[in-house]
């Protein structure tokens, strides 16, 4: 009898969850962003008589992205992969020392020919002959550190380096010696602004200009900054504070958005509301825009084309110049550039992550 009576507690409390799950799918507003992965979710579709096959894929869909206590529910399954059976990565994301990064394996020897092609493109029909003072850097992914070391798949890192060293138009810098896990975010793909001096002080020497002393004073931005890794790993991991790095010489920089042709400082405060914070920087994804610095002792000028990673280190290069031009051809047309731009004389940079390289379908 007692065992009879605990099993009808078990059903009905059973039929209760479900009840409340189902209640809650069917009645509850759909969410429109999941902002802990940084995505839309999929919204009800309208059913069409013609493509029902169609809307039924939609509808699962749906249904999976507006499941209740969806992301309760995904830090559970989580939990249970690492710690009761003892998998080394959630969504191919692994932490190493409470740092996330994401399995990056195996390199697409292809896909960093197909970038070093269009890099080469723009070399041809744009700066031979009008610009060659070029430096080329790649920006290791917080893989490079702690993949290998700590027995999880990597790329062929020497192999994709080597590629690179092999362009004989560009100076290479290495910068594999001058960063640290710590030097990134431990939840996001990013380097840490704070922590890049070195990095800003090899490349200009590279391009040959002055190092200034690097007089910067460090901010804390009060939001709390969640990386991409937090939602796609769905573990629990404490934010992490974003320092951007002031100096009267970046106060008094001009930047300007060529798309829209909106001035605003170095970091774009009105970011701060953004679901990635890391768009404080130069105000995120931009393809043309330039810093000029008004009172620069001499007239000079750079252009970088680069990847995310170059909004919070291109900064730090502008007081050795009086004109910095930003260029992302994942949102231009390399193509196009010399309708934008006119190449004479200009200092260039060429700085992408390992990241874009092995992935670079999105170069345009």
């Amino acid at each position: 009898m007692k065992q009879n009576k605990i099993g009808s507690i078990g059903c009905i409390l059973l039929l209760a969850v479900w009840a409340a799950l189902t209640f809650g799918a069917w009645f509850a507003s759909p969410e429109a962003v999941s902002e802990s992965e940084r995505r839309p979710l999929a919204q009800l579709p309208a059913f069409d008589f013609k493509k029902p096959g169609e809307f039924i894929g939609k509808f699962e869909e749906y249904t999976l992205d507006q499941f209740p206590l969806r992301d309760s529910f995904r830090r559970l399954k989580s939990l249970f992969h690492y710690h009761v059976l003892n998998q080394k990565d959630n969504n191919d994301i692994y932490l190493v020392n409470g740092y996330a990064a994401k399995m990056e394996y195996p390199l697409n020897t292809a896909s960093v020919n197909r970038a070093l092609g269009k890099f080469r493109n723009i070399y041809e029909t744009c700066l031979k002959g009008n610009c060659e003072n070029i430096v080329f850097a790649v920006v290791p992914d917080k893989g490079y550190y702690l993949a290998q070391p700590n027995g999880y798949l990597s790329m062929d890192y020497d192999a994709l380096f080597s590629m690179v060293q092999g362009l004989e138009w560009a100076k290479y810098v290495d910068l594999t010696e001058l960063l640290r896990p710590e030097d990134y975010y431990r939840t996001d793909t990013h380097w840490r602004q704070e922590k890049l001096l070195p990095v800003a002080q090899a490349l200009l020497a590279a391009l040959g200009r002055e190092v200034g002393q690097g007089s910067y004073t460090p901010v804390n931005l009060e939001r709390p900054f969640y990386g991409v890794y937090y939602g796609q790993a769905a573990l629990p991991m404490e934010p992490e504070t974003m320092t951007i790095l002031t100096s009267q010489v970046l106060e008094s920089c001009i930047v300007t958005n060529l798309e829209t042709g909106k001035e605003s400082g170095v970091y774009d405060m009105d970011k701060l509301e953004s679901p990635d914070l890391y768009d404080v920087y130069l105000s995120g994804a931009v393809s043309l825009m330039t810093i000029e610095h008004p009172n620069a002792p001499e007239e000079k000028e750079l252009i970088v084309f680069r990847d995310s990673f170059g909004s919070s280190l291109v900064p730090l290069l502008a007081e050795s110049y009086s004109k910095i031009t930003l260029v992302d051809i994942r949102y231009v047309s390399s193509q196009m550039l010399d309708k934008f731009l006119t190449f004479d004389g200009q200092d260039v940079l060429f700085l992408y992550s390992t990241l874009i390289l092995n992935n670079s379908a999105t170069l345009k």
